[in-house]
């Protein structure tokens, strides 16, 4: 997808799994009160009305009275007129984690996609999350498979479109816990426009008016910077065969720091 000239005015927030207390309890204060309407998508999960029942219970006892769950699947469409209903009055929509490849699949080409994208870019107090697999699919692109010594040998990963919702970024969750630079780096490799950002579990970033991440939580976000990248050999070597790349331009952030996602500067490197 391009990248529209007017900034988006609302927020994402993405976590990189694990533990998503911290996580909630942001996001309730990110509300405009504790009436404002919580829409959760567990259309990833393996079970999505255990995940939501769970979810819902813990946004009520942060104080959130108006929690809804949307059943999406093969059986309920995202473009049911109550579900479109819900998604225009949410003042946030998340996502639980799972198979994102599940969310693409159940929302590519829908009206209510169309409606989050517009809501995100026109409205300043919409907010949309995601922990794990909920927050890989946020942006432009997302990575759905890599493992090990394997993502650093050609067709050893797989990448796929996501929401779209940031251009040029690529999320990958459970970052430090699974070594998933590998797999980061051989992305980017086959994304050269990208950024990617490698969120740390209980750990991830707030993106707001689609221009600063900042990040929050214990750990730490890995931003791979493939912009200035040289040596690129995905295209002379076959299926199987290492790949290679110099010049990644690295960050480690913590809690507080930013990050231009235009300039990919960091905002504060103290």
């Amino acid at each position: 997808m391009s990248q529209s000239s007017a900034l988006p005015l609302g927020t994402l927030v993405a976590l990189g799994g694990g533990d998503d207390d911290a996580l909630l309890a942001l996001l309730s204060d990110l509300l405009p009160g504790p009436e404002s309407l919580v829409v959760i998508l567990a259309l990833a999960a393996s079970d999505a009305t255990v995940t939501a029942t769970n979810y819902t219970k813990a946004l009520h006892e942060l104080g959130c009275t108006n929690v809804h769950h949307i059943k999406i699947d093969e059986r309920h469409s995202a473009d049911k007129l109550a579900s479109l209903r819900r998604l225009k009055e949410a003042s946030l929509v998340f996502f639980t984690g799972g198979d994102q490849e599940l969310i693409t699949e159940f929302l590519r080409g829908t009206e209510f996609l169309r409606v989050l994208t517009e809501r995100y870019h026109t409205d300043a107090e919409f907010v949309i999350a995601g922990t794990s697999a909920g927050a890989s699919v946020l942006p432009e692109y997302m990575l759905v498979a890599g493992y090990g010594w394997r993502s650093l040998r050609k067709g050893g990963i797989q990448t796929g479109d996501g929401l779209g919702l940031v251009p040029n970024l690529l999320i990958d969750q459970h970052f430090v816990e699974r070594g998933r630079f590998g797999r980061l780096a051989h992305a980017l490799l086959t994304h050269s426009m990208c950024l990617g950002l490698g969120l740390a579990e209980e750990t991830g970033i707030i993106i707001r008016r689609g221009q600063e991440a900042e990040v929050f939580g214990d750990g730490v976000v890995m931003v791979v910077d493939g912009y200035h990248l040289h040596g690129n050999n995905l295209g002379r070597i076959g299926r199987g065969e290492p790949v290679a790349g110099q010049d990644f331009r690295v960050h480690l952030l913590v809690s507080g720091q930013r990050l231009n996602l235009h300039t990919r500067q960091v905002v504060n490197n103290e």
